[in-house]
């Protein structure tokens, strides 16, 4: 036993290390080389509610101000529910041995994941769901698979759906598609049984959802405790923050029964930008998912290039809105992340040696 927590210990690892990569720039081999660089853009799912937990709608990109380590930050691009994107703000010039070109321009997350064109970055929201397949579930299991099928049936706006289960170790029984049919196979097909690890399988859920460009949601039905991981829950939320992808937990009410478990899931959705539901019987199992579509479907998507910042580690973002009427109003999003180094690379240039980046 202690042999295989030492295996998977080492791979999980590994794989971690691997969606972290050592930045680097290219030796101009010829003086025509165009260098293009990775344009930080953080993004923020915003959900704005009233007093009586209504959505409030219709704002406009002057309503919100951010601030980033307590530094100001122009909003640069701007979107409602499923409404269209307005650009507000260029993005910032490239330092390019071709300036001129703007096709050289490109656009990374700050958590350090490839380069990605700016439309791609602003493209609809995926949708990963990661369902408690380990023992804790034989309860109620049928009952959490239809109100899991039903969700993906209703989720018509977003771009697409990736089904995954987990006990002891990860299963991706539907990998991201646009098929929704397929997806509800993958759920109709898991069976129950094995210890949890909620936060090992949480942890590559994370990391599978950032690599793909544009928002990214996950939303992770569980019962309760996890018996086997060996990731933190912290990890796990500031992998999350750092990437922008919000958590959605919801458990049954057995779950809430055990304290550790219950303050995890509500901090780990807070600082995310998520919700934690715990629902008490499998009626309150669909509503707790349709109150997730809903909140899919209300919230801000705010974008901003971050102002110079010295600090290197944790920053700490504040979104508030602006004018006595909105005072009264409540804010959800993450509440920050830690950037990676800029990175440059050559466009159109030979295979050439790299080296690292002084910090």
């Amino acid at each position: 036993m202690q042999k295989q927590f030492l295996v998977f210990s080492l791979g999980l690892l590994l794989a971690l290390l691997s969606g972290f990569r050592t930045p680097t720039i290219a030796q101009q081999g010829q003086s025509e080389t165009r260098l293009r660089v990775a344009v930080d853009l953080v993004q923020l799912n915003v959900a704005v509610t009233d007093s009586k937990g209504n959505y409030v709608t219709d704002l406009r990109p002057s309503d919100f101000t951010i601030t980033e380590d307590g530094i100001s930050e122009k909003i640069a691009n701007f979107e409602e529910g499923n409404g269209p994107t307005r650009t507000l703000v260029d993005m910032p010039e490239e330092t390019s041995a071709d300036a001129g070109d703007a096709s050289a321009a490109q656009v990374r997350d700050p958590a350090g994941d490839p380069p990605q064109s700016l439309n791609a970055a602003l493209a609809g929201a995926d949708v990963f769901i990661l369902f408690d397949t380990s023992n804790y579930m034989y309860r109620g299991f049928v009952f959490a698979q239809d109100a899991i099928s039903d969700f993906i049936r209703s989720l018509e706006t977003v771009d697409k759906v990736a089904f995954y289960s987990y006990s002891r170790n990860l299963s991706r029984a539907a990998p991201l598609t646009a098929d929704r049919t397929g997806v509800v196979r993958g759920v109709r097909t898991t069976v129950a049984g094995d210890d949890a690890a909620l936060y090992n399988c949480l942890l590559l859920t994370v990391k599978d959802a950032a690599q793909y460009p544009g928002r990214k949601v996950v939303v992770v039905f569980s019962n309760g405790p996890d018996n086997a991981s060996m990731v933190p829950p912290e990890d796990v939320t500031e992998l999350a923050q750092s990437v922008g992808i919000p958590v959605y937990m919801i458990s049954t009410a057995e779950a809430k029964l055990e304290p550790v478990s219950t303050a995890v899931f509500e901090r780990m959705s807070a600082a995310t930008g998520g919700k934690a539901y715990f629902a008490g019987n499998w009626r309150d199992e669909k509503k707790a998912f349709a109150s997730i579509r809903n909140d899919l479907a209300h919230l801000y998507l705010l974008s901003y290039y971050p102002a110079p910042n010295p600090n290197r580690g944790w920053r700490t973002i504040t979104v508030k809105l602006a004018g006595d009427r909105l005072k009264k109003h409540h804010i959800r999003t993450r509440n920050g992340y830690r950037p990676q180094p800029a990175r440059l690379s050559a466009v159109g240039a030979p295979a050439v040696q790299t080296e690292s980046v002084p910090n």
